[in-house]
């Protein structure tokens, strides 16, 4: 039994002891963690240097990329790397900055989701203000507003969760989850996490219920266009949306609402594996899919990577 003033270093979870699962962890992980990588870059590249993708849409789709590759960098290496070198350690430190950066990048996707709601919402269902209201300073004071939640929530998340006192310091999970943290505590939850957790659901649970009744207006105000290219097209870019965002909310519940216990299991596991790495390698692929001008902007930045190679 000891506090966190003796906790120098936490332990996360081993896959196996057995070398050939320890590789199909490597090698699962390294696939998911360079797929993921790879489409996201492509999708930041793309936006970038195509000036026809310059527009509201697309710069939100941007900073999605962006939260997406910084999500994943904060929690694979560090697994893979651990189960190379056949240990379990991550330093306190480096377990307080998993916390931080993992909380910030997951806030900031779940608050641009949203606003990618609201930006098809106006694009649709009042296409004729949509220039007047999503402009560019908007969309400056957006993404600007969405990076200083996404800081201020982490910070106090994080100081909440390290101000508690440790029993334990064995992780049973692939990284420094917070669900997994708290439940290392000597104590009751304190006072400032409490509240934290607290403001944390009221904003998930608002965020969640703005998404269905914007998606419930989109649909209704698309099945009345005349037009099925019209509608087709309007279906194309909303429901891959929603597929992300349902998956990435309700594996998340999941985790963070399951009642607390002591034992890990493989619904922990795959619950935080889900919401935590699939969505990141889920956005450049559905919503480069069926977008024709993502699809064109992608092929002109490999087709100018292959020929810079061959210079």
């Amino acid at each position: 039994m000891f506090n966190n003033t003796a906790v120098s270093d936490f332990l996360l979870l081993e896959f196996s002891e057995v070398w050939e699962l320890k590789f199909l962890h490597i090698s699962a992980f390294l696939m998911l963690y360079l797929a993921t990588i790879t489409g996201n870059v492509l999708i930041v590249s793309s936006v970038i240097l195509d000036h026809h993708l310059h527009t509201p849409m697309y710069f939100f789709l941007l900073n999605l990329a962006v939260q997406d590759l910084g999500q994943v960098s904060v929690i694979a290496p560090k697994s893979m790397i651990n189960s190379l070198l056949n240990t379990r350690h991550i330093s306190y430190s480096g377990c307080v900055a998993q916390v931080f950066w993992f909380t910030f990048f997951i806030t900031c996707d779940f608050c641009i989701l949203t606003v990618m709601a609201y930006d098809r919402y106006v694009a649709i269902c009042n296409p004729l203000h949509y220039e007047m209201v999503i402009n560019r300073q908007a969309c400056t004071e957006i993404i600007a507003g969405v990076w200083t939640v996404g800081f201020l929530y982490a910070g106090i998340h994080t100081m909440g969760t390290f101000t508690n006192h440790f029993c334990s310091n064995v992780v049973n999970q692939f990284f420094c989850e917070i669900p997994h943290m708290i439940k290392l505590s000597c104590s009751d939850i304190n006072p400032l996490e409490m509240s934290t957790i607290g403001t944390g659901l009221v904003l998930g649970m608002s965020c969640f219920v703005y998404i269905v009744v914007t998606y419930v207006h989109i649909f209704t105000t698309v099945l009345r266009l005349p037009s099925a290219k019209g509608r087709q097209k309007a279906f194309s870019t909303c429901i891959p949306h929603l597929i992300v965002f349902s998956t990435f909310m309700f594996t998340g519940s999941v985790a963070y609402l399951k009642p607390a216990s002591k034992i890990s299991s493989w619904l922990d596991f795959i619950s935080t594996l889900i919401y935590s790495l699939v969505p990141p390698l889920l956005n450049p692929v559905i919503y480069s899919m069926r977008n024709k001008e993502i699809k064109k902007a992608m092929s002109k930045v490999l087709r100018l990577r292959y020929f810079s190679r061959m210079i």
